[in-house]
């Protein structure tokens, strides 16, 4: 039995219909010649024997009466024949179905009375490909918690490695604690919360201290000039964002959109700026909203603002639970040059980074927790039904989150995977979640939205692509021109890398979305020099040599 965190709490007490409260990823992979295997079967043994490594998957919620407090974890039997389920697309099984389907699935809200996860397979993808869907609470962990529960599923290679299997318990086998026990875990969860706010005060307040007056032996001057360039940067990020079509109260059905981009492409550009990969990651996401908004009632003056995880892990810890924080940064969309804005959101993003180090030991990852759910529950509630999103200013626009993920080549159930893309939590008057993961050389990007405010999610992925060719023909140093034809043929396949493969001995068949395509190919001639015609004196000496 382990009580939730207050944090880990806050994510089942915000859950309505219109606002699931679970994160995702989808997964595609390549059998190998000659694969004959039920996938689903194979996946299902794979997890049967991981349960020990991954105990989240056994976790199930034992609840408080009247929800007077948080739940607590109570491991318990999993029946993985409702939890693991097989899907097969109908025919043409493309990706642009494979992805509404998930945006489909990522709608519906996890059964409380079962472990708080759900994973469906895919099969009848028209290049043979296989596929996984994969939901879990946000109660349950974090980004950087998904990434690891990830590498205990996986393996490195083909053959996959021997774990040692748990006997599974049937639901209804380990009794239940009863209302005193859930009771007592309360009130000594609270009691020790208590005890903490009041040992780690002191240190609350100096770390504000020295956030605001600044610190260490510095001349008092500078350390003023320093905390005002600080001050100023914060301001930016901590400024309402303006009101646009995607901060509005939303509805509970969700679409989806999965991209590529190369990781090598992107470290160029943050090596090339002196930047980080985050910043790049935030510009090339501002540079897509831009095009966006474009589009569908113009870019504001006033620049977006995203609201930015940042772990609070410390190196090593790999608890499946929620360690993070929520920080804002200023995008810098009223800023058309895309390097001036990469140099903007670096130091925006900087000034975010540099508070949170500041502060991290004193940040809150659990709290007392008795009377809040009902407060928190409440609130949640109404905030959706009044449509309060609609009315006033949104503290962010965007939910925008950069994951480092594997960098090798990994196999489940003896298939290969070859893409890797995140899914998020959209909310009232944030209506797009912007969630990217590297893996294995790429970087995936996974747009969530609701689908009463984003109706066509794949516009974004065009619209990323062609930001990401902005940024880099701006940002790297000119190519010669086999270099930069080069470029452009990298630039099409990476486009090409969410598609799924051709059959094989098929025929290759175009991409689902070709307009995004076309225009996206159009920008990349566009940047490449036409190549020199011939002088006249030239095609006469053509003509001599033929003849």
């Amino acid at each position: 039995m382990k009580p939730l965190s207050g944090l880990d709490g806050a994510f089942l007490n915000l859950e309505t219909p219109a606002t699931p409260m679970h994160v995702g990823s989808l997964h595609l992979f390549e059998p190998p010649p000659g694969y004959r295997r039920d996938f689903r079967d194979s996946v299902k043994r794979m997890i049967a024997s991981r349960l020990n490594v991954a105990p989240i998957f056994r976790r199930r919620l034992a609840q408080l009466p009247l929800h007077l407090a948080n739940p607590v974890w109570i491991d318990e039997g999993v029946d993985l024949d409702y939890h693991i389920r097989r899907i097969d697309l109908p025919p043409p099984g493309s990706w642009h179905q494979l992805q509404e389907y998930v945006g489909k699935l990522h709608a519906e809200v996890l059964d409380r009375s079962r472990p708080l996860w759900m994973l469906y397979c895919f099969e009848g993808l028209a290049s043979g490909d296989k596929a996984y869907y994969i939901k879990i609470h946000h109660a349950l962990l974090d980004g950087q918690a998904g990434a690891a529960l990830a590498g205990a599923l996986v393996d490195l290679s083909p053959t996959p490695g021997r774990a040692k299997p748990i006997r599974l318990k049937t639901k209804g086998t380990e009794r239940l604690p009863g209302v005193l026990t859930l009771a007592g875990a309360a009130f000594r969860h609270d009691a020790a919360q208590y005890v903490k706010l009041v040992r780690h005060l002191p240190d609350v307040v100096r770390a504000l201290a020295g956030l605001v007056f600044g610190g260490g032996a510095k001349p008092v001057a500078q350390r003023r000039s320093a905390n005002s360039s600080l001050g100023s940067e914060l301001w930016r990020n901590i400024s309402f964002g303006p009101h646009t079509l995607i901060n509005a109260a939303i509805t509970g059905e969700r679409g989806f959109a999965a991209a590529s981009i190369p990781l090598a492409e992107v470290k160029a550009i943050a090596a090339a700026q002196e930047a980080t990969v985050n910043d790049v990651a935030l510009t090339l996401c501002s540079g897509a909203l831009r095009r966006y908004l474009a589009r569908h009632g113009g870019i504001p003056r006033k620049p977006l603002v995203a609201t930015m995880p940042i772990s609070l892990r410390d190196p090593g810890n790999r608890e499946f639970t929620t360690q993070a924080t929520l920080s804002l940064v200023s995008l810098a969309t009223h800023i058309a040059d895309p390097l001036r804005r990469l140099r903007a959101i670096r130091a925006a993003a900087g000034a975010t980074k540099s508070v949170a180090r500041s502060v991290k030991s004193v940040i809150p990852l659990d709290f007392p927790t008795i009377g809040w759910n009902w407060v928190i529950g409440a609130l949640a509630s109404i905030y959706g039904k009044t449509h309060l999103a609609d009315a006033i200013p949104p503290i962010a626009n965007v939910v925008i989150s950069n994951i480092p993920g594997p960098t090798v080549p990994l196999y489940v159930a003896g298939t290969l995977m070859t893409g890797y893309w995140p899914l998020s939590i959209v909310e009232h008057g944030i209506g797009l979640n912007i969630t990217l993961m590297s893996y294995n050389g790429a970087m995936g990007i996974g747009f969530t939205v609701a689908s009463c405010v984003v109706p066509q999610p794949q516009e974004l992925v065009a619209d990323i692509l062609a930001a990401h060719q902005e940024l880099q023909s701006r940002a790297l140093p000119p190519l010669a021109a086999k270099a930069r034809k080069r470029a452009a043929v990298r630039a099409v396949k990476a486009e090409h890398a969410p598609t799924l493969r051709p059959a094989r001995g098929r025929r290759k068949t175009a991409p689902v979305s070709a307009a995004p395509v076309a225009a996206a190919a159009k920008a990349r001639r566009a940047a490449v020099p036409p190549p020199k015609r011939n002088s006249g004196r030239a095609k006469a000496k053509a003509r001599r040599i033929h003849v």
